[in-house]
């Protein structure tokens, strides 16, 4: 005779057996693709000549970084989501206005949050590598490796990367900025929506790119509306209760880790926290709550290597998103300005200055 309690044993074990069978079919069907194509002016072995030190170079300085704050390293990650969603992978986000103030790219709502250390550590990223290669490596690949290379410091996988971006000519307008962000309110279907018609990314990449949200923290305007006039029903009561604690009304400016549980640490945990309904943002929980992504968040909860294989492999993909080689943008003097009315010949004389002054 089945007892209430084997029925809920017994339907619970059915639906996690579902949601398996379901991210199953969803990380077969994207199996070819574990290892996705190399754009055409890309390559693994780009300045294997022209820059051989490039990596070790940006690696090394991270190193000293990441020692006196590894918050830092998912600073530089999210930086690098944020340009490639909205132009692509250019370095558009690293651009100020022309008269040196923030871009309309960069004031548009979800850069505002962006760390401004973040952007200090790339110009200072650029300068090292330049003055050892000169001014053959873009900010946006510079940019590119940095957030590879704050995953592995982080605790995350290893892994290669194409090289061979070009910088951009400009920067997004607030509107497209917006159109190409999902916001963290947004549910699994804007996103999914958004990124796969955006970005031509699937179930799987959005699932494993979510997890970068493994390591950072976030302001309370980014989920109050979780809390604030109603507490989400989604929301597990104790993570709740905490999160009032440090934003207890609307507009509080205080901040809080994105994973409870190793805030600091490039892991799976962030994907177990969202099975015990504690993710932070509406966009993180409701990976879990829509049939399509649940199973895919159960098999990166329970295997931390399978999500880093496909971590790496939407990452690969995602830092190709309308990349510009060949003759296509420039190689920027300087991250924050293009080399356009003068700006080139202003920095290498500042450059000039810099590295004689270290000399003495």
């Amino acid at each position: 005779m089945t007892t209430p309690h084997n029925a809920a044993v017994s339907f619970t074990s059915l639906l996690l057996i579902s949601s398996l069978l379901l991210a199953s079919s969803y990380l077969c069907a994207s199996e070819a693709q574990s290892s996705p194509p190399i754009v055409n002016g890309l390559s693994w072995t780009f300045y294997q000549s022209s820059c051989p030190d490039l990596e070790s170079i940006i690696q090394k300085q991270l190193k000293k970084v990441f020692k006196k704050d590894i918050g830092q390293a998912a600073g530089l990650l999210r930086l690098h989501f944020h340009d490639c969603f909205v132009l692509g992978c250019e370095g558009s986000v690293l651009l100020n206005a022309p008269d040196g103030g923030p871009s309309t790219e960069q004031n548009a709502p979800p850069n505002l949050s962006l760390r401004q250390q973040a952007f200090e550590i790339v110009e200072d990223l650029r300068r090292r590598v330049h003055k050892k290669c000169g001014r053959i490596v873009s900010c946006a690949d510079i940019l590119a490796l940095a957030a590879r290379d704050s995953v592995l410091l982080a605790g995350g996988p290893d892994y290669n990367i194409p090289l061979g971006r070009r910088d951009g000519l400009t920067f997004a307008t607030e509107q497209v900025t917006l159109a190409n962000l999902p916001a963290p309110f947004s549910n699994a279907s804007v996103i999914l929506d958004s990124l796969a018609t955006n970005q031509n990314l699937d179930a799987t990449d959005v699932v494993a790119l979510s997890g970068g949200h493994t390591i950072g923290i976030s302001n309370c305007g980014a989920f109050e509306g979780r809390l604030y006039p109603n507490q989400d029903s989604s929301m597990d009561k104790t993570l709740a209760n905490n999160l009032k604690k440090v934003c207890p009304a609307l507009n509080a400016n205080g901040t809080v880790v994105m994973d409870i549980r190793t805030p600091n640490k490039f892991d799976n945990r962030y994907y177990v926290g969202l099975m015990n309904r504690q993710g932070l943002f509406t966009s993180d929980q409701d990976l879990y709550t829509d049939r399509r992504t649940r199973g895919i968040v159960t098999q990166f909860a329970i295997n931390e290597t399978l999500f880093f294989e496909k971590f790496v492999a939407s990452m690969i993909k995602m830092s190709q998103l309308r990349v510009l080689t060949g003759r296509n943008g420039e190689i920027r003097a300087r991250c924050s300005a293009t080399n356009s009315n003068g700006k080139y010949l202003e920095s290498v004389v500042k450059e000039v200055a810099e590295g004689f002054s270290e000399l003495i």
